[in-house]
C-alpha cells in the first residue's frame, strides 16, 4: 500500500513537470514575440526613467505638488514611444509571418515533389502516373484515337547490379530515364514504377500503328550501349502495350493488361514489344492457376521422381537412371514436365521442387547396385543459388548415397549464359566426386573453351539429332560429335534411343557408348525390377 503523502508528492511533481513542459513549449513557439515584447518593455522603462530624472533635474527645489505629477508632454512622449514600439513589433511579426509562409510553401512543394517524383531519376513516380492514367481513362480520346500505356522492363539489368554493384545500376537507370524522355513526344508521361520497371502514357495516338512507332522509338533509344565509368553495358527492354479504351475501360485494367502483354514480350528473351491480346490473358490466368496447383502439389507431396533408364549400347545392360519430376494431378492425370518446370523456374519453386525430387531419387538409388548411376538435370533457375552444390551434398549424405554415383546434367545453353555461376555452384560437387554431363550436346551453344573450363565428364548428344538418324547429314553430325567427345576423353551418350534396333546399332557404329530411351518413365519399384531382371537379347524396345 503506497503512503498517501508519498502519492500526493508524486502527483505534485508530475503536475510541476507538466506545467514546466507546457511553459517551455509556449516559450519555444513564441520566443521571437516574447523577446520583442521584452525589448519594447525595457525601452519604455528606460524612457520613463530618463523623462522622470530629467524632470527632477530641471525643477529641483521648485516643484509644487501639481508639478510633481507627470506632465502632459511626458505622457505624450511615453505614448508615442509605445505606439512606435508596437508598430515596429507588428511590422516584424508581419515579416516573420511572410517568411514562414514562404518556408511552408517551399516545404509543401518539396513534399509534393517527394510524393510524386522518383528521387533517383527525377521522373514521375507510380502515384503521379496513376493519377494521370485515371484522368486519361476518365477523358476518352476522340473517335479513331487511343491513349496507350507502355509498360517496360529492362533486360540484363539484374546482371549489371549483381556484377558492378548498385551504384553503377543507379547510373544505368538514370541514363535509361533520359533516353526514354528524349524518345517521347512533348506531353507524354514517362514514369518509373520502381526497380527497373518504367511506364509511359501516350495520349491521342492514331491507333495501334502509332503505338507501334512509339514502342520502336523506345527500343531504338535503348539500343546503344550505356557507358558508366570504364565499362559499357548493353540494355534492352520488353514492352507491353495496352490501349484505352479498346483494351480497358479504366486505369487499373489498362495497367494490368499492359503487364500481361509485357509478360509475353519478356518470353522473347530479347528486346521486343507486344500488344495485349485476349488469348494472352487467358493463358496467363491458366499459368497462375497452374502455379497455385503446383504449390499445393508440392505441399501434398504429389510430385515424385520417375526414372528413365540408360543402357550400354554393347551389352544392353542398364548403366543408370535419370530422375525426372512427375506430377500427378488431382484428376489422376500426369502433367508433362515441360509444362510445369518453366513455371517452377519463373515462380522460384524450382529449388524446393528439385530438392524434393532429388531426395526421393537418392533414397531409391541407395538400394541399387553400386554400378548404377543416378542422374538429374539442373535447370537455369537453380544455377543462381550459390549454395546449390553444398545443398546437393547434404542430400547425398542424408540418403547415404556415394557422390560418385550421382551425375548432374546441365544444358549447353545454361553453361554459355551462366558459366561463372555454374562453375561456382558445381565446384563442391566436383571436389566430392560428382560427375558432370553436358546435355543437349550438338545444339550449337557451347565450344571447346566452355567444355574445358567446366571440366565435363560426359556429353549427351541432343535428341533431335538422334531421332533424325538415317539421313546423311544427321549421321555425319552424330559421328562428328561422338568423335569430338572421344577425343576429349569423355563418355559419349545419346538421348532419344528409339525402339528401332538400327538406331542403337548406328549409334554404336558412330562411336556412342550409351543411350537413353524415349519410352515410358518408370517408378522406383519398376526401376529396381529392371535392374534385378534385365531384359535379355539386346536393348528393350519399349524403353
Amino acid at each position: 500500500m503506497i503512503d498517501p503523502a508519498i502519492r500526493q508528492q508524486t502527483v505534485a511533481k508530475d503536475v510541476q513537470k507538466r506545467c514546466a513542459s507546457c511553459l517551455w513549449g509556449f516559450y519555444v513557439q513564441h520566443r521571437v514575440s516574447i523577446q520583442d515584447l521584452g525589448i519594447l518593455a525595457a525601452g519604455l522603462l528606460v524612457l520613463f526613467y530618463l523623462a522622470f530624472e530629467l524632470d527632477i533635474f530641471l525643477t529641483e527645489g521648485a516643484r509644487t505638488e501639481a508639478q510633481q505629477r507627470l506632465e502632459l508632454d511626458e505622457v505624450l512622449l511615453l505614448g508615442g514611444s509605445l505606439t512606435l514600439g508596437l508598430l515596429i513589433f507588428a511590422f516584424r511579426r508581419h515579416q516573420d509571418q511572410k517568411r514562414e509562409i514562404v518556408r511552408r510553401t517551399a516545404a509543401e512543394h518539396k513534399a509534393r515533389e517527394l510524393a510524386y517524383q522518383d528521387p533517383l531519376t527525377g521522373l514521375p513516380n507510380r502515384r503521379q502516373f496513376e493519377e494521370a492514367l485515371n484522368q486519361a481513362a476518365a477523358s476518352p480520346p476522340e473517335a479513331g484515337l487511343n491513349h496507350a500505356v507502355f509498360l517496360l522492363d529492362l533486360n540484363g539489368f539484374k546482371q549489371i547490379n549483381d556484377t558492378y554493384g548498385h551504384g553503377i545500376g543507379d547510373e544505368v537507370l538514370v541514363i535509361v530515364a533520359q533516353r526514354l524522355l528524349s524518345a517521347m513526344r512533348d506531353g507524354d508521361l514517362v514514369a518509373r514504377l520502381g526497380g527497373d520497371e518504367f511506364v509511359v502514357l501516350a495520349r491521342h495516338l492514331m491507333g495501334p500503328e502509332a503505338a507501334s512507332n512509339v514502342a520502336l522509338r523506345i527500343l531504338e533509344g535503348l539500343r546503344e550501349p550505356i557507358a558508366t565509368g570504364s565499362s559499357s553495358h548493353q540494355i534492352g527492354a520488353g514492352v507491353g502495350i495496352a490501349l484505352l479504351p479498346d483494351d480497358a475501360g479504366d486505369a487499373r485494367e489498362a495497367l494490368r493488361k499492359a503487364d500481361v502483354a509485357l509478360y509475353r514480350a519478356k518470353t522473347e528473351r530479347r528486346s521486343a514489344f507486344r500488344f495485349f491480346e485476349e488469348d494472352m490473358d487467358r493463358l496467363l490466368r491458366e499459368r497462375e492457376h497452374m502455379e497455385r496447383d503446383l504449390r499445393q502439389a508440392l505441399k501434398d507431396g504429389r510430385i515424385e521422381p520417375r526414372f528413365q533408364p540408360s543402357f550400354d549400347l554393347k551389352s544392353g545392360a542398364v548403366v543408370g537412371f535419370e530422375a525426372v519430376p512427375n506430377w500427378t494431378s488431382d484428376a489422376g492425370d500426369d502433367v508433362p514436365p515441360e509444362r510445369f518446370l518453366p513455371i517452377a523456374q519463373e515462380s522460384g519453386l524450382i529449388h524446393e521442387l528439385a530438392s524434393h525430387v532429388l531426395q526421393r531419387a537418392c533414397r531409391a538409388a541407395a538400394g541399387w547396385p553400386d554400378r548404377i548411376i543416378l542422374s538429374m538435370d539442373v535447370l537455369p533457375g537453380q544455377i543462381a543459388d550459390a549454395n546449390l552444390g553444398s545443398h546437393i551434398l547434404e542430400i547425398l549424405k542424408s540418403a547415404a548415397l556415394d557422390p560418385h554415383r550421382l551425375e548432374i546434367e546441365i544444358a549447353e545453353s545454361t553453361i554459355v549464359q551462366n558459366l561463372e555461376a555454374a562453375k561456382a555452384a558445381f565446384a563442391p560437387l566436383r571436389e566430392a566426386g560428382v560427375s558432370i554431363a553436358l546435355d543437349n550436346f550438338g545444339t550449337g551453344y557451347s565450344n571447346l573453351y566452355h567444355m574445358q573450363e567446366f571440366r565435363i565428364d560426359k556429353v549427351k548428344i541432343a535428341r533431335r539429332l538422334v531421332e533424325n538418324m538415317g539421313g546423311e547429314d544427321a549421321d555425319r553430325m552424330v559421328r562428328a560429335l561422338a568423335g569430338l567427345g572421344q577425343g576429349l576423353g569423355l563418355t559419349v551418350s545419346a538421348d532419344g534411343l528409339s525402339s528401332r534396333a538400327t538406331t542403337g546399332e548406328a549409334l554404336l557404329n558412330s562411336g556412342v557408348e550409351e543411350g537413353q530411351g524415349t519410352g515410358q518413365l518408370l517408378s522406383a519399384m519398376q526401376a529396381k525390377e529392371l535392374i534385378d531382371h534385365p531384359i535379355r537379347g539386346g536393348l528393350p524396345g519399349s524403353l
